[in-house]
């Protein structure tokens, strides 16, 4: 659900893309960064990120495909969350987005990936959704074990510590999952003291703030809850992906929606995890199944 800050922070924005705004129903402003040309995609970044994090996936894409990477509410170039935030705000920004666009192509990661998938449900003009590891959460299968500590945490003014819980909560199976928390939290509180001293270039989310939005994150997996059974009405053409040193629980939902939707497309990447799309990740292997799914 949520991806690991790294050095993306510190990129700045490049000439080889412009960006947008539009406005939401509500009458919230939301940017976005456009690239390439070709039909039109929209790429809904997870937790812990903004449109900054999918500019290499999109770079990859751009010869064959016009991208637009929006950053979702409460980061960069977008406006707050409403008071009472929740899933219907965010599928209210991608409806506008596609209005705005034309897009009918959509690709979600983590907590994107439930926003698209219910958004597909409700807006018929989505003729292609690709979506890698939605934590979707049922009677049986939980993916927010660690937000109650993660809230706790936040609400004392902790990141450092919040922020651990939340990648030991969803680490991949990975050696990672084994290094002790007062490790990661002295690592973790120096780099945010240095973070701190350093402001971030124009249109780049400060790292400090994206470890807050993760809360709205959680909200959104929360209200997504249920039968996965709800998702068999899907009227459009679906690739699921996922990684093989991802979290069992992410790999299970997959499954389960793989059961449900017997006609997607199912495509497992070998060596990586849950962050394979993002720029620290393995974003060119994402971006070549994406190609071949949305280019047919």
């Amino acid at each position: 659900m949520s991806e690991h800050l790294g050095d993306r922070f510190v990129s700045t924005p490049s000439p080889d893309h412009s960006t947008g705004t539009l406005t939401s129903r509500d009458g919230t402003v939301i940017g976005y960064r456009q690239l390439g040309s070709g039909p039109g995609v929209v790429l809904l970044h997870g937790a812990g990120q903004s449109s900054q994090n999918f500019l290499t996936l999109a770079r990859a894409m751009a010869d064959q495909f016009t991208l637009y990477v929006p950053d979702r509410r409460g980061r960069g170039m977008s406006g707050s969350y409403s008071k009472h935030h929740g899933l219907d705000n965010e599928v209210d920004d991608v409806e506008a987005l596609l209005r705005e666009t034309g897009a009918h192509y959509v690709f979600g990661l983590s907590s994107g990936a439930v926003i698209a998938l219910e958004a597909a449900l409700r807006i018929p003009g989505i003729a292609k959704l690709a979506l890698y590891e939605p934590p979707l959460e049922t009677e049986t299968m939980t993916q927010r074990a660690w937000v109650s500590r993660y809230e706790r945490e936040l609400a004392r003014g902790d990141l450092a510590a919040a922020l651990v819980t939340v990648l030991k909560g969803t680490a991949d199976r990975t050696p990672f999952r084994f290094v002790p928390r007062i490790l990661l939290e002295g690592g973790i509180r120096l780099g945010i003291r240095s973070a701190g001293r350093k402001p971030s270039p124009p249109g780049v989310v400060h790292p400090l703030d994206l470890i807050a939005t993760i809360h709205y994150d959680a909200i959104v997996v929360a209200e997504a809850a249920g039968r996965l059974e709800r998702f068999a009405t899907l009227g459009c053409e679906v690739l699921l992906l996922g990684g093989k040193r991802s979290n069992k629980s992410l790999g299970a939902a997959v499954d389960g929606l793989a059961e449900v939707l017997p006609g997607a497309r199912r495509v497992t990447l070998s060596r990586v995890g849950h962050t394979a799309a993002d720029n620290s990740g393995k974003p060119e292997l994402v971006a070549a199944e994406l190609r071949s799914f949305f280019g047919d």
